[in-house]
């Protein structure tokens, strides 16, 4: 059934095709930017960028330059000041899949280009309730699932963003608290281009049991990227980022997560994939790949986290 969605709905490329549709584009990110680049268990070369980064930076560079043409064309007709509402990408996918490092290199790529080059960055994460809101919620064991977000906050500053605010303020989140940062704010200020990464961020209405009328992140953007692999992998991959948290993140005494460093490699592993099969695994069935067809790209991993297919909406 998915397949026959996806064929109805996506141009389908896969690696060595859709690496041809780079043309001419100079690969702008060196060795060591990448290495600073990519995230905690990825395997990520220079290949992997010059074959599905660079092709999608150019097609979202001629995407956003039409888009920027069309808005001079309306001010023209309107007789007004130029406006500053920014083009908006957003990426979503599972826990684990590598969301944050391919928000991170099409950043980098995109504001290279000379027609756009302030590119700003912003993950959902940042608008999770405070964990104390969690705990009094009862929803510090569905945190990441739709509810466990303020999403008022979430759209008010989508939506200010959008309107071409110059001063928008974006909450920080800490993975060693486990919690937003309370003395810390993200300032965005009108951007070419703002990359919203996240769990999230493709849901819609129809994702609610009852009739919501009022306004959802989808709303605000204009082109939407889900990054997609098997659920098997995604557990590996999380089992995998888990066993190096506990000797990185969770070995920090201020770390939420502390209590984990001292685990064996079996008892790690045992919880980490209690918490994939009872938390994580759910959230994206449930929640995040039903919306996947909804993008305007989809970036299909295989193995080792490289991309073997990309779909293209028609």
């Amino acid at each position: 059934m998915q397949n026959s969605i996806q064929q109805a709905l996506y141009l389908s490329f896969q690696r060595q095709k859709w690496s041809e549709l780079r043309k001419s584009v100079p690969l702008t990110l060196s060795q060591e930017e990448l290495e600073n680049l990519r995230g905690m268990n990825e395997k990520l070369s220079l290949d992997e960028v010059t074959d599905i980064y660079l092709p999608l930076s150019r097609l979202l560079n001629l995407i956003v330059g039409s888009k920027q043409q069309r808005g001079m064309i309306v001010d023209k007709f309107l007789e007004q000041r130029a406006s500053h509402s920014p083009y908006i990408i957003s990426i979503a996918g599972s826990v684990a899949v590598g969301k944050s490092t391919t928000a991170r290199i099409l950043q980098t790529l995109l504001q290279r280009w000379p027609e756009h080059p302030k590119v700003d960055l912003v993950t959902t994460d940042g608008f999770l309730y405070p964990l104390a809101d969690l705990k009094r919620k009862g929803l510090l064991q569905r945190k990441g699932f739709p509810e466990s977000y303020d999403m008022k906050m979430l759209v008010d500053f989508i939506s200010s963003v959008k309107a071409g605010d110059k001063h928008v303020l974006a909450p920080v989140y800490s993975h060693v608290s486990y919690d937003r940062c309370h003395d810390q704010h993200q300032v965005i200020e009108q951007p070419d281009i703002l990359i919203l990464e996240g769990l999230n961020v493709l849901q819609t209405g129809l994702d609610s049991p009852v009739d919501i009328r009022r306004p959802f992140v989808s709303d605000f953007v204009d082109f939407s990227i889900y990054v997609d692999a098997k659920e098997h992998l995604l557990k590996e991959w999380y089992q995998q980022r888990f066993l190096q948290f506990r000797k990185g993140a969770f070995s920090d005494p201020k770390s939420f997560f502390h209590h984990y460093a001292s685990l064996s490699d079996e008892e790690a592993n045992s919880i980490s994939a209690n918490i994939w099969d009872t938390i994580n695994g759910p959230n994206l069935q449930l929640n995040i790949q039903p919306t996947r067809e909804r993008a305007n790209l989809i970036l299909q991993k295989g193995p080792n986290h490289l991309m073997d297919k990309v779909l293209l909406r028609k």
